[in-house]
């Protein structure tokens, strides 16, 4: 393969993979999750709270009673996630594809998803009896369980909503001088009901042919076996590695983890704040603070360990120092694009090595000592910019074990770094010469 046949294939790709992560539908995705943030921090904040620190303020009894306060975040946030995030998907979409009255979407796409919803739930009772109830709605139907759900029916519903608001002659005209509003109002008016009328119809045929409803039937079919798939540990070391090469190649690597890996991960995530808050086995290892803490220390290839490494055995390097000097402020917060474009590591084909095995060998040994006991699976939601070591500590629930775990990985990502730093140096000092022998050479 030539150069130029090589650069053209890197041009595709390139170009291919940005198409992927431009994508209107995935980039609605994003933007959404992105608007909950504070709801998912806010949960993870209170579990935090309830778990760590009033144990160690409160008596038994008092704990009991202030749980009520953590119930009540956990209800406000983790509980109604699939609806909330149904409705903000319906706002995001159409605001991306400049539809004039997002807010229509997010009212059409929450009542799609509440009348795909059963109307009738098997309940337990407090005293643990069960029995058959209707005229309600569950939080196990409106929380993390209907993510997934909430996900596709906020995408369909919107994306049949615009299709049908894009006809004209589904448009009620009224004449007169009338509010813009009552005006749009009335156009909508058709839209909006055969929208609804459609999804109650799938969800009346469900329930008459199948016995079941879209809700348990997304669940079962596709977010449980591809989240069993996506989130193992062979599955999360393939999809976040291949999200680190391609950062390599200028693509950020939010084209695979942020679209792909992440809303899955934020499933188990919540499912474990959810069972920190009722005082619950924490059922998942891998989830939305165990990838990031574990496997994005400093930024995506774990580049804190990379300017460490700069700092303890390049300091006769004055450009490497000016570097490190620029990049390790914005590293402690987990913002490592000076480093990346700095270095560089893009395009630099030693140090894609180092930067795409560091992450996978942080969150295989961050794995092992969860699943061998020796340290807490993460249950707390922390953001991404939380420093190295303050974040494994939080999101493990205050675990000081985690924080040892955190700088094994530190320390052999630093070992890693060190060969690669120096062949990356020599074929900059071998390219440096060259050019200057075409030079003397003209």
């Amino acid at each position: 393969m030539t150069e130029t046949d090589e650069r053209s294939f890197q041009d595709k790709f390139t170009e291919a993979a940005m198409k992927f992560g431009a994508q209107i539908h995935l980039r609605s995705l994003r933007d959404a999750f992105a608007i909950m943030m504070p709801l998912f921090i806010l949960a993870g904040l209170a579990v935090l709270i309830n778990s760590v620190i009033f144990p160690r303020i409160l008596s038994e009894t008092a704990q009991e009673t202030a749980s009520y306060w953590a119930i009540s975040i956990a209800n406000a946030t983790l509980n109604v996630s699939g609806l909330i995030l149904c409705g903000l998907i319906g706002y995001t979409l159409s605001r991306n594809k400049g539809y004039k009255s997002p807010f229509t979407c997010v009212m059409v796409a929450i009542a799609a998803l509440i009348v795909m919803m059963p109307q009738t739930l098997n309940v337990q009772g407090i005293e643990g009896n069960e029995f058959q109830a209707a005229g309600y709605l569950s939080y196990g139907n409106l929380g993390t369980t209907s993510m997934f759900a909430g996900i596709i029916i906020g995408l369909l519903s919107t994306e049949l909503y615009l299709k049908l608001s894009s006809v004209e002659k589904l448009k009620v005209r009224i004449g007169g001088d009338v509010p813009p509003q009552v005006n749009e109002t009335f156009n909508n008016m058709i839209p909006v009901m055969l929208t609804i009328v459609i999804f109650s119809i799938v969800s009346f045929l469900l329930n008459t042919l199948f016995a079941t409803d879209l809700i348990t039937l997304i669940t079962t079919s596709i977010q449980e076996p591809l989240r069993k798939i996506n989130t193992s540990l062979l599955g999360t070391v393939i999809l976040y590695s291949l999200g680190n090469l391609l950062f390599t190649f200028g693509i950020h690597q939010t084209v695979i983890y942020g679209t792909i890996l992440e809303p899955l991960l934020l499933v188990n995530m919540n499912e474990n704040m959810a069972a920190a808050a009722a005082g619950q086995e924490i059922p998942h290892i891998i989830n939305l603070s165990f990838v990031p803490t574990f496997g994005l220390i400093g930024g995506s290839g774990s580049t804190i360990c990379l300017l460490i490494a700069l700092f303890l055995v390049y300091r006769h390097n004055e450009q490497y120092m000016e570097l490190g000097k620029l990049a390790i402020a914005p590293s402690i917060f987990n913002i490592n694009e000076p480093v990346i474009f700095g270095f560089p590591i893009v395009f630099n084909l030693p140090m894609i090595i180092p930067f795409v095995l560091t992450p996978t060998i942080g969150i295989i040994i961050a794995y092992f000592a969860t699943t061998l006991g020796f340290i807490n699976k993460c249950s707390v939601l922390v953001p991404w910019t939380t420093p190295p070591l303050l974040n494994s500590f939080l999101a493990t629930g205050g675990d000081f074990k985690a924080v040892i775990v955190q700088v094994i990985i530190i320390v052999i990502g630093v070992l890693l770094y060190i060969p690669f730093i120096r062949i990356s140096e020599r074929v900059t000092k071998k390219q440096a010469e060259a050019e200057e022998q075409k030079v003397s050479a003209i």
